[in-house]
């Protein structure tokens, strides 16, 4: 079974048509900037960006997106969700929600509220009570 080989999460792939914006955005949240290239025939810019064991590979490839689809959301877990969402909101992060969600998730329950990336992605910001 795939479970006793699967270790986690290895990045999450976001197309962009503007890397430095993406960059630029995914640093402000406090991701460093892992590894960048550019292929040999120069039409193709990667960055990778880490926040701990968090990896988000961004490219750009021409000027318009690709059509292989998108991802809904990426979670992060946090530890204390009233602080992000006072955080971002001070930095004016486009809050997608006007106050933190809950969700009677798990055993506790979940805390989130989500924010939109420059790429129209959704990051939520979800803390596990």
């Amino acid at each position: 079974m795939l479970r006793d080989l699967v270790s986690g999460i290895q990045h999450v792939g976001i197309p962009t048509i503007n890397i430095d914006r993406t960059v630029d955005f995914y640093q402000g949240l406090g991701f460093d900037l892992a590894f960048s290239t550019t292929d040999d025939s120069g039409n193709l810019d990667v960055a990778f960006l880490k926040l701990k064991n968090l990896v988000i590979e961004t490219y750009q490839e021409g000027t318009e997106l690709s059509q292989t689809g998108s991802i809904n959301h990426i979670a992060i877990d946090v530890n204390d969700v009233e602080e992000v969402f006072k955080k971002l909101m001070e930095k004016n992060y486009d809050i997608l929600d006007k106050e933190i969600n809950f969700l009677p998730f798990w055993q506790n329950g979940v805390k989130f509220f989500t924010i939109k990336g420059p790429n129209n992605e959704q990051i939520e910001f979800s803390e596990m009570l």
